[in-house]
This record gives C-alpha cells, sequence and structure tokens, in this order.
C-alpha cells in the first residue's frame, strides 16, 4: 500500500505545506495532493509544492469540472506532468450543487453526463491522435451558434506522457461505477474499509463496462483518511470530529447532502440526523459533540502508534493502494512511513 500526503486547501501556512511536502518526499511517501473549495485552488498551490521537491507525483484532489473547461484542464496537466518531469496525477470532481452554482455559477446539472464528457474530452486531448471534435450535452466543441469560425485543434505542444492517470472523486453508487469504468483510480472521501461491501457492487459494475485492457488491478484506490496520533485516543479523535460535523452536517442542503447520505448508507442515520439538525441550526459545538466515536475509528486513523498499526490491516485488506494521509504532523508522516514499510 503506498502513502500520499493530503495538503487541502491553503491559508497562511503555505511554508508549512513546503515543510510537510518535503517531509512527505523524504519518508518515501508516493504522491502529495492539494484541494479546492472556495479558496485557494489546487492548481496553483501543487505548481508551489512541486518546485520545492524533485521524486514525489504530486495530483490534484480535486479539481472542479466546473470551474474550467476540460480543454484548460487538459492544458494544465499536461504543462504541470512536462514541469515536473512525468509526476502528475490529475484528480478530478462534480463538487456539489451549493459550491457549483452559489460559487461558479453554472447549474449542476447531471454530473454523471457531465464528468462522462469531460474524461473522454480529456483523454482525445492528451493523446493527440486527431483535432478535438465533441457534440454533447454540456460541451460542444466546436461551438454551435458561434461565429462559425472555430475549428478543430490539437494540443500545439506535445505531452510528455498521454495517459497522465485521471482519478474521479466519487461517493454516490452511479459515480463510484463511472470511475471504475472510465478512470484509472478513485478519489473516495470518508472512506471506510470496513464496508468496502457498500461500493464493492458499483465497482465490479464499471469494471465491466470498460473499453480498454485494464482491470481491478490496475485500478488505485486512494482514500484521503485523517491520521491523528497521540497516546490520548479521545483526544485525537475530537480533532478529526469537527471536519467530520462540517460536511454530514453543513456542506449541502438538507435532503441534498452526499456526505449525510454516506453516513446513512454506514449505518449511522440518527447520528447523521442530529448532526446535520444542529449544524443547520448554527449548533456548531453540538454537531462536533454528536458526531459518534464509531464512526471516526471507521473512516480515521487515530490514537498511538500501536494502535494505528491494528487500524491499518483492515485499510490494507479492503483493497486501497495508496492511502492519503490528512495531516499537518511531521511526526505523523513518519510514523505512517515506518508503519507501512
Amino acid at each position: 500500500m503506498r502513502l500520499g500526503l493530503n495538503c487541502g486547501y491553503w491559508g497562511a501556512n503555505a511554508g508549512d505545506n513546503v515543510a510537510l511536502a518535503q517531509a512527505a518526499e523524504a519518508a518515501g511517501f508516493d504522491s502529495l495532493w492539494t484541494a479546492e473549495a472556495y479558496g485557494s485552488d489546487a492548481v496553483t498551490t501543487l505548481t508551489w509544492l512541486a518546485a520545492k521537491t524533485e521524486r514525489i507525483k504530486v495530483g490534484t484532489a480535486i479539481m472542479q469540472m466546473t470551474a474550467r473547461v476540460p480543454a484548460m484542464t487538459a492544458m494544465t496537466a499536461a504543462t504541470i506532468d512536462l514541469l515536473t518531469g512525468g509526476r502528475m496525477l490529475l484528480g478530478i470532481g462534480a463538487s456539489g450543487p451549493q459550491v457549483v452554482e452559489g460559487w461558479h455559477g453554472i447549474a449542476y446539472g447531471k454530473p454523471l453526463a457531465r464528468t462522462r464528457e469531460y474524461v473522454e474530452i480529456l483523454r482525445t486531448i492528451l493523446k493527440r491522435e486527431v483535432p478535438l471534435v465533441h457534440q454533447g450535452e454540456y460541451y460542444q466543441i466546436p461551438v454551435q451558434g458561434g461565429t462559425g469560425l472555430g475549428k478543430p485543434l490539437k494540443l500545439i505542444s506535445h505531452p510528455l506522457r498521454s495517459d497522465i492517470p485521471i482519478y474521479l472523486a466519487a461517493i454516490g453508487p452511479k459515480n463510484v461505477a463511472l470511475a471504475a469504468e472510465i478512470a484509472d483510480g478513485w478519489l473516495p472521501v470518508f472512506f471506510s474499509p470496513k464496508r468496502i461491501h457498500i461500493f464493492r457492487e458499483s465497482l465490479d459494475e464499471g469494471f465491466a463496462k470498460r473499453r480498454d485492457d485494464k482491470t481491478a488491478d490496475d485500478f488505485d484506490i486512494a482514500p484521503t483518511v485523517s491520521v491523528v496520533i497521540g497516546d490520548d485516543v479521545g483526544a485525537c479523535r475530537h480533532q478529526v470530529k469537527p471536519n467530520l460535523a462540517l460536511y454530514i452536517g453543513g456542506m449541502g442542503a438538507r435532503g441534498k447532502n452526499f456526505y449525510n447520505d454516506l453516513a446513512c448508507r454506514y449505518g449511522f442515520a440518527e447520528a447523521a440526523e442530529k448532526i446535520q439538525d444542529l449544524y443547520l441550526s448554527g449548533k456548531k459545538a453540538e454537531a462536533i459533540a454528536a458526531v459518534p466515536d464509531e464512526l471516526v475509528d471507521e473512516v480515521a486513523l487515530c490514537g498511538p502508534k500501536e494502535r494505528l498499526k491494528e487500524q491499518l490491516a483492515m485499510w490494507q485488506e479492503s483493497g486501497v493502494k495508496t492511502l492519503i494521509c490528512g495531516t499537518g504532523s511531521v511526526e505523523a508522516i513518519r510514523t505512517m512511513a515506518e508503519l507501512t514499510s
């Protein structure tokens, strides 16, 4: 099982993220990742970290599809891949209606259809075999109804790799199946290795529809997992609960919250409802306190090194190939490297 590091969103701690990235590279981590919501963007921060490292792969977890037309994403990925000597991992995702419509000003629409078109366009551009022509529901290239002057084009520059790995962020059954069908890897959030059976049917459905020669053995399941090391397990769990409460309770409207739905599928429906009620009522501290310890233990690694060692066996057995550590601790990076060596 490979290790990755998720640096997440950036604020005033840019220097810390550089130190973490360099520590991860020194410890033998396979990859590092950046994220975006409606603050720091994933690409600028990733490029900064790539310039401060030498060997470690660099990935976006995720680039929001609605923030960029697919041609721009392909250009960006090809450029970073060239600049880094082939280290780029392209993670993309649909985000949610609140961000897509409230921030980017685009109708959320049908994320499955948009994603399928998006990946098809990316692969066509990166292969550079033919000029780009795509007429779909979401993307018409060349555009219809314009000046009539648009013409099919190919990348001016030749990509270093025409097969830059594409990862999809997904948690819903249909999105997970789509990832297994058209992508090289899957970026699940709040993944529970104990519940891999919940995703197995979707994964198998997607693998059965693949048009290339890749199999499940070639597919990278790469969840981001919060890692908090310390002797007091309860205190470690408490560092994870605010993020779980935010997503389960407030990252989406009532009845349209993918993370709340996921908690329900895991068997925590009663807790998920309570967390959402409290969070949407402005009672964030109470919402955090309502996050069950059992849920934290399923989706995060918390406690002393010996406890993490016991927990890691379940992650390895679930089929995870890249465990992306969500941590701001150099000690945690070094401990994870030791435990998986």
